[in-house]
């Protein structure tokens, strides 16, 4: 009889938890990085290798830190919310060019625009796992002190801007309009 009621509890349990799963939402992944200062880092620049972007350059300002490349089809897809973001000068944004080689990256912001103030070139990738890059595109709000506000995984688009990320950035000090 014991023997039947430990399978009969295991399978019970196993629902429950499924049950429970079903009510988050499977695009959500909370950051760990969230409330804490962004990692340090110094890459060269993907425009002009030569010089570096740094965490330490985006202090004393808001700003975004959008994690993309040039093999991201998703990446395409938020563009234009990124260029129209840049054009109306919203926020500062920097580009964290993710496992990507320079020559493509640099063809595809000729093609479809530059919304970065400046693109840190991350070629092996480690800077955005010390990030928590799941994968690309991911954008994130940086606060004055340097501290990770926010976390958007996947392509920006006008809820994900007016739903999250354009009222955050009002409430760290920023004018902003909603994302059309």
């Amino acid at each position: 009889m014991n023997r039947f009621l430990i399978p009969i509890a295991v399978f019970g349990a196993l629902l429950v938890l499924f049950t429970i799963g079903l009510r988050f939402d499977p695009r959500v992944v909370p950051s760990p990085l969230i409330g804490r200062p962004a990692p340090a880092f110094a890459l060269p620049r993907l425009h002009t290798p030569e010089q570096f972007l740094a965490n330490s350059d985006l202090r004393g300002q808001v700003s975004l830190i959008n994690v993309w490349a040039s093999w991201c089809a998703a990446c395409r897809i938020e563009h234009d919310h990124l260029l129209k973001l840049a054009r109306e000068g919203r926020v500062p944004i920097y580009g964290l060019n993710y496992k990507d080689q320079r020559e493509p990256a640099l063809e595809w912001l000729r093609q479809f625009g530059d919304p970065y103030l400046a693109s840190a070139f991350d070629e092996s990738g480690r800077v955005g796992i010390d990030f928590g890059v799941y994968g690309v595109p991911e954008t994130f709000v940086v606060d004055r002190e340097g501290v990770i506000r926010y976390k958007h995984i996947g392509p920006l688009d006008a809820d994900s801007l007016n739903g999250h990320i354009l009222p955050l950035l009002a409430e760290l000090g920023l004018t902003v309009n909603a994302a059309r």
